[in-house]
């Protein structure tokens, strides 16, 4: 099952926490992994994908730069001729109380966040409904659900990215290109780990399981989503969170 060989996937914010799990998954299932960040951020997620017999390579982009995003998919199709998954996972959190919110802080989340998977999507459509095959899958958040004092932009970007799929999907479904949100709760890995150990605690009580959950987790979902297995289901939310929000 879910059995991506020879699939080529577009991985963003590939250095680290989900990103790194969620292309240490695709690449263990037989995909071709173009590990994104910026610089060489992604290469320490290339090695070890390569030291498990996986096939990867490191991308540098700045998801921010819709010419970088449109240069580093150029070169994708360049040297594979498709593209059969992207993977708009890039993030960052830029935590304040409205009143205290300085306006470069929305904007760095928004354009990171949101305005970054408008990018990529619209880099890879072509190509994508061209073959007429393609799985597009955004990481969202359970903050872009039910909100989260502190973290409005975060939120705002994070439920975007759910109207944005939905939306996209319904343009693209007669042509055989899925488009689905996988949205993790709390997450033992990333930007979770920066958050006050009360705050674990606090979030934890709120979870029916009882724990965070893994980088793993959520690849595993993406990996389900990206499969042929998958092949019915678009505009949804698969929702990865414990039972925290339902």
């Amino acid at each position: 099952m879910f059995d991506l060989s020879g699939k080529i996937a577009i991985v963003t914010g590939a250095s680290r926490g989900i990103g790194r799990a969620i292309a240490q998954t695709l690449a263990a299932r037989g995909a071709v992994v173009v590990a994104a960040a910026r610089g060489d951020n992604a290469a320490e997620t290339v090695a070890e994908i390569h030291g498990a017999g996986g096939k990867a390579e490191v991308a540098s982009v700045d998801v921010t730069e819709a010419a970088s995003v449109d240069a580093m998919v150029a070169g994708v199709l360049a040297r594979h001729g498709r593209i059969d998954i992207l993977v708009n996972n890039a993030g960052i959190a830029r935590d304040q109380l409205m009143l205290r919110m300085k306006r470069d802080d929305w904007d760095q989340v928004v354009a990171t966040n949101l305005t970054s998977a408008f990018s990529c999507v619209q880099a890879v459509l072509k190509p994508m409904v061209k073959q007429r095959a393609g799985r597009i899958i955004s990481i969202s958040s359970v903050v872009g659900q039910m909100g989260n004092a502190g973290q409005v932009n975060y939120a705002a970007s994070k439920a975007g990215l759910i109207g944005f799929s939905k939306a996209l999907a319904r343009e693209v479904a007669s042509r055989n290109v899925t488009v689905n949100v996988v949205a993790p709760g709390l997450i033992d890995a990333g930007m979770a780990k920066a958050i006050t150990d009360k705050a674990q605690v606090d979030w934890a009580a709120a979870i029916p399981l009882g724990r965070p959950g893994t980088s793993g987790e959520v690849a595993a979902a993406v990996c389900f989503l990206a499969s042929d297995e998958a092949a019915y289901i678009t505009g949804q939310v698969l929702a990865v969170n414990g039972g925290m929000y339902m």
